[in-house]
């Protein structure tokens, strides 16, 4: 009803009919979109427009780029959406140098791979050539037996994987800078009563007596202890118990005369 008249079926029927086809147009339309939207999505899929084009890598200097690279299974044939992060900070993680591996996905084409590595405390003498000790005590065998040693690392000598070198270089980290690059070598030279006790080579020409369970306590305190000491009278600094030094050509006398207290005791 038109203002206040009846509309006939006659009249209605033209309006229905354009609605109706203005609905099926509308329909027809979406579906078409939906058609090409599947076309361009398994196209782009197929394409190397969907491949990985660039990886970053972040953090490393033990391993090259290209190791870790090939560690994690990338490359520019990988597709994009079929790089599972978790899945390649797992395979990342499995190297020996790794601490921690973080793997990033960066649309529309960048994979970004961030690692920790564990810091080379010091390097340790087997098979008659030097490899690195990592802070975790994990030796590293497979870095090749060539490699140059830096010159404030320090040396372990008789040592094996175990609780004595975990321990070792657990106490090696908590040094201050400057007693640990003093350190030129470390003994593993255990006793009946001390099976941690270690003999110290040091830059100075000093020998130390120690034993790990204190080490970094009375290690601290070296270059206060030295400091008192004359520099031309080399011999044992003992950080056993107390801290006292006895001069290589003292030994032999009678020990109330050979050995001189320091201070600096831990």
């Amino acid at each position: 009803m038109e203002n206040g008249k009846i509309v006939s079926l006659e009249d209605r029927i033209p309006k229905l009919k354009q609605q109706r086809r203005k609905k099926a147009n509308r329909r027809l339309i979406f579906l078409l979109l939906l058609f090409f939207s599947l076309i361009v999505f398994i196209v782009y899929f197929q394409s190397p427009l969907s491949h990985v084009h660039k990886i970053e890598v972040l953090g490393n200097s033990f391993y090259s780029d290209n190791e870790l690279i090939n560690t994690a299974g990338l490359s520019k044939n990988t597709n994009i959406w079929k790089v599972k992060e978790g899945s390649l900070e797992d395979k990342l993680k499995k190297l020996p140098e790794v601490k921690t591996a973080t793997v990033k996905v960066n649309l529309p084409n960048t994979v970004s791979i961030t690692i920790k590595e564990y810091k080379r405390i010091a390097y340790i003498k087997k098979y008659k050539h030097y490899f690195p000790v990592n802070e975790n005590g994990k030796i590293l065998e497979n870095t090749g037996e060539n490699e140059e040693i830096p010159a404030n690392a320090p040396i372990l000598i008789g040592f094996s994987e175990g609780n004595v070198l975990n321990e070792m270089i657990e106490e090696l980290g908590k040094l201050p800078d400057e007693v640990f690059n003093s350190i030129s070598e470390i003994h593993h030279t255990p006793k009946e009563t001390d099976k941690y006790h270690v003999t110290l080579f040091m830059n100075d020409g000093f020998e130390v007596s120690a034993t790990v369970r204190s080490f970094s306590e009375k290690m601290a305190h070296y270059p206060s202890i030295v400091s008192q000491l004359d520099p031309a009278k080399e011999g044992v600094i003992d950080m056993e118990v107390g801290s006292y030094f006895k001069a290589y050509e003292q030994e032999g006398a009678d020990e109330n005369e050979n050995k001189e207290e320091t201070e600096g005791e831990g």
